[in-house]
């Protein structure tokens, strides 16, 4: 019998992404120190010191099995107490499995067994750019171990980083530790560096299939409180750029019947971890109030759930731990389910329903809530899937902070598949945005949807790193169509065109109008924010003159640096040089035809003579 209880029963522990799950038999504890050797060239060196302590004097275990997340392992070395161990490593969907067989066999009540596993791997750190990552995915199940203490150790010419998630790491010159209590289900995110540059080469294809000319648009990746964007070249140009009530930029074009053009467009993108502040008006708020297609904010059921989470953290924790990813929706074109259908039918999401159903519930709450359609950097497509259609581009969604008075991005499609990294307190600088919808939950339509029948499988998003975003100088040129004459006794009026000529939108700023006799002498004129490519036309009049002014005056107008000038002349109606002109000619029309006329009268009379 004494034989029989000391047969193996063979324990094994699964563990996954490093590690999602772990299967721990009640027999044993299990304790862990993880360590995360970071190099220069980003290879990560990691080593598993494992203790499994025994809870009974009738079991022990023979082999260990341990699945990582990382498909590019390397290096693994296996050891206990009485020696080297040669693992079995296979590759499978989910990165790789590593399996030992221990050559201990302890038994005992309270004894222990400890071994370490290492290996090599170029999946936890990445220089992506500008900036260096360290992503370490995370426990799911952290009651399973009795202690987990990881640490962390980075090259010292990293610096200090942007950011720690979970953000009570204890940083200390190049080591960063965290106990099973500090990491809970969360992973492990680091971030190095101030800003992330990109460069992109869009393309957009147009048709107009209808037998009259159309008025059509695109919309180009805006400057948002996030991020600056320079547009070097849009070819061929547009009619206008103008920017919507969301902030998008949206180039304008005619085509006439039958035409087809394709635009590129080119230019670079930096991109922020800390939101600029951007104050709105409680008209603009309301606009992020109002229910729109697939956000279903007057639902009932959404108001009650709504009404019991209360604010944007909490809707967003819901959203993450109650959804599905469904990685076999995302390879095919389904149609968007919406908030409600999701809410209902929370195991097959995908990133527009997890964006979706937060922004529903926040409206439903009174926050405003918005989408955020654009390119998002992921070299895991299992960690931070993109599953938006056409070019694999990402939605993610953002809220309107009052405290901090500015738009806020979170992702609660990447914190549900990353198992708990915190996508809400902290973004990342990997969330390029492309467009905003607000005022609309389905326009506009971001770069990689303007596809015809004969380019539908083209390639037309290109995203790289780029090496410097050089601050451009805003460029904006004054032009005014006020004619050279008027008529006293009826208000001068006119346009002022403002173009911007540079790369970057150009700041909200105000316009000065001087003159020296018409009224008002001195006019400011406010001027909102246009886009590269893009130009205003603003109305300028001024009050009547009496009917008898016969002056000449000059109009000032200056926008900074920008300065034009502009000689018109008031006179009498009387005095005009039209009026002298037009009378001269009715003048001379009379001559002709009373001349005319008298020539007829004499040729009639001759004839009668005759």
């Amino acid at each position: 019998m004494k034989k029989l209880i000391a047969i193996l029963l063979g324990f094994v522990f699964f563990l996954y992404l490093i590690p999602l799950r772990v299967f721990a038999d009640s027999n044993f504890t299990s304790n862990y120190n993880v360590t995360y050797n970071v190099l220069e060239n980003a290879l990560t060196h990691v080593a598993f010191n494992i203790t499994l302590t025994n809870k009974t004097n009738k079991y022990y275990a023979s082999s260990y099995s341990i699945q990582v997340g990382f498909k590019d392992v390397e290096n693994v070395l296996v050891t206990d107490s009485a020696g080297k161990i040669t693992p079995q490593t296979t590759k499978n969907n989910n990165g790789s499995n590593i399996e030992i067989n221990f050559n201990d066999r302890v038994v005992g009540l309270n004894n222990r067994l400890n071994f370490s596993i290492s290996f090599d791997t170029k999946d936890i750190a990445q220089k992506s750019g500008k900036i260096w990552d360290i992503n370490i995915p995370g426990l799911s199940e952290q009651k399973d171990y009795d202690s987990f203490n990881v640490n962390v150790i980075v090259p010292k010419f990293l610096g200090n980083p942007s950011y720690i998630k979970p953000n009570i790491g204890n940083f200390t010159g190049t080591n960063l530790n965290f106990t099973k209590e500090e990491l809970g289900n969360s992973g492990i995110s680091i971030s190095f560096g101030d800003a992330q540059i990109y460069n992109f080469n869009l393309s957009y294809h147009l048709r107009n299939s209808n037998l009259f000319s159309i008025e059509t648009e695109i919309a180009l990746p805006p400057s948002t409180n996030y991020q600056d964007v320079q547009i070097n070249s849009i070819e061929p140009k547009p009619e206008n750029v103008i920017q919507d009530i969301d902030g998008n930029w949206l180039a304008q074009y005619i085509l006439t019947p039958g035409k087809k053009i394709d635009i590129t467009v080119k230019g670079y993108a930096k991109i922020m971890l800390t939101p600029k502040k951007k104050q709105l008006t409680d008209s603009e708020l309301k606009e992020y109030l109002k229910e729109q297609p697939y956000w279903q904010s007057n639902n009932k059921d959404i108001i009650d759930l709504a009404l019991k989470l209360k604010t944007p953290y909490a809707i967003y924790q819901y959203v993450t731990n109650t959804l599905t990813y469904d990685f076999n929706r995302a390879q095919v074109n389904k149609p968007r389910m919406g908030a409600y259908a999701v809410l209902k039918d929370p195991k097959s999401a995908v990133c527009l329903e997890f964006t979706d159903l937060f922004i529903a519930l926040a409206r439903a709450a009174n926050i405003p809530a918005r989408e955020i359609n654009g390119y998002a950097y992921a070299q895991n497509p299992i960690e931070r899937p993109l599953s938006l259609v056409k070019d694999i581009l990402h939605a993610w969604p953002e809220y309107y902070d009052y405290d901090l008075q500015t738009w806020v991005m979170i992702d609660p499609t990447w914190g549900n598949t990353t198992s708990g990294v915190d996508y809400f307190h902290t973004l990342d600088f990997d969330h390029f945005a492309f467009i905003i919808k607000g005022a609309s939950s389905t326009y506009p339509i971001p770069a990689g949807g303007y596809k015809t029948s004969d380019n539908n499988a083209t390639h037309d998003i290109n995203v790289g790193f780029g090496d410097n975003f050089t601050s451009q100088a805003q460029i904006l040129s004054l032009s005014t169509d006020l004619a050279s004459e008027y008529f006293s006794g009826f208000s001068p009026k006119g346009n002022i065109v403002i173009k911007n000529d540079g790369q970057i939108i150009s700041l909200p700023q105000e316009i000065t109008v001087n003159t020296n006799f018409l009224t008002p002498k001195v006019q400011k004129i406010p001027v909102g924010k246009i886009p590269p490519f893009g130009f205003i036309v603003i109305p300028i009049s001024f009050d009547k003159p009496s009917f008898l002014t016969n002056k000449t005056d000059i109009v000032k107008i200056a926008l900074n640096e920008n300065y034009i000038s502009k000689e018109i002349k008031i006179t009498p109606f009387i005095l005009n040089k039209w009026t002298v002109f037009g009378g001269y000619i009715v003048v001379v029309i009379i001559a002709i035809l009373s001349f005319t006329i008298y020539k007829i009268r004499n040729l009639s009379v001759s004839k009668q003579e005759k």
